[in-house]
């Protein structure tokens, strides 16, 4: 084979597309970035979100224009995006990506497989979906959790966050020494023609952690990391109240469930380095796994 020598940026731009060269030659970004599930309208102009769609966007400090500022640029293209503003929907997380539209490309949900984007259709699925639900559990330290419940047939979505508390847009630290009475929980958007709220309940969260442990999961200790079920409706309590039962009917636990039963309040989402933490650090801390 012989050696490659590169083109000329003159005979690039003259072979590529203008946008294959502003990704290939610009650092212009190429990467999945921000979903439509996640957008709102902020009254700015901006297009806006309230959080990234994957590890794909980076945060730094920015200086310019007299005032200081958080940039969001794109991880792997290194390319500007816009900038994060700590004000937007307190129920989502309370963030605002506010990201300029020239960096954008949209991509129809119809097109993701085709355009190399199929590990994001289920998200968009579930939102075409009117047979979706949701679930709302805590079992100590949400990183755990989550990394189990995204690979359960039937979860279209996760979310980790904080609910069950008093305090309003609790950040990580408020959850900690009952300050907030948030739990530390994950809420996850699922299939029910795949998977039932009963089966999710008996098949995997009461394997995935001790529910006999009161306040507490491993090493992880407070009111923050309580076992907790929070319903939404007198059926899902019914069904909680009948998994528990069973649970402890099975003889597989020596101590009695301490899993509490809680309504369903205002879901707060997590800062955004607490999503998808263990696939973002692999090797990172978990007392979460799942039982015989």
């Amino acid at each position: 084979m012989s050696q490659y020598t590169k083109p000329d940026p003159t005979e690039l731009a003259r072979t590529l597309t203008p946008e294959q060269f502003h990704v290939t030659q610009q650092c212009g970004t190429g990467e999945p970035l921000f979903a439509s599930v996640h957008k709102f309208d902020s009254g700015t102009g901006w297009p806006s979100f309230t959080r990234p769609i994957a590890d794909n966007v980076t945060e730094h400090r920015d200086t310019s224009h007299g005032m200081v500022r958080v940039e969001v640029r794109s991880k792997h293209g290194d390319s500007h995006l816009g900038h994060v503003f700590p004000d937007g929907p307190r129920t989502e997380g309370g963030l605002r990506y506010c990201i300029n539209s020239a960096s954008l490309r949209f991509v129809p949900a119809d097109r993701l497989e085709a355009e190399g984007y199929g590990a994001y259709a289920g998200l968009f699925g579930a939102t075409a979906k009117t047979d979706r639900a949701v679930a709302v559990v805590a079992g100590g330290c949400f990183w755990g959790m989550e990394e189990i419940i995204r690979e359960i047939p039937g979860v279209l979505d996760t979310d980790v966050g904080y609910t069950g508390g008093w305090l309003e847009n609790p950040r990580y630290d408020d959850t900690h020494d009952s300050k907030s009475g948030h739990a530390e929980a994950v809420r996850i958007t699922y299939d029910p023609s795949v998977l039932s709220f009963e089966t999710f309940l008996h098949d995997w969260f009461f394997r995935m952690h001790d529910p006999t442990t009161l306040n507490r999961q491993g090493n992880d200790v407070g009111t923050q990391y309580r076992s907790a079920i929070f319903v939404a409706t007198d059926e899902e309590r019914a069904v909680a109240e009948r998994v528990i039962a069973r649970v402890n009917a099975s003889g597989k636990w020596k101590r009695p469930v301490a899993t509490t039963i809680e309504p369903l309040g205002t879901w707060w989402s997590a800062e955004s380095y607490h999503q998808d933490y263990l696939r973002k650090h692999p090797n990172g801390y978990t007392c979460h796994w799942m039982r015989d």
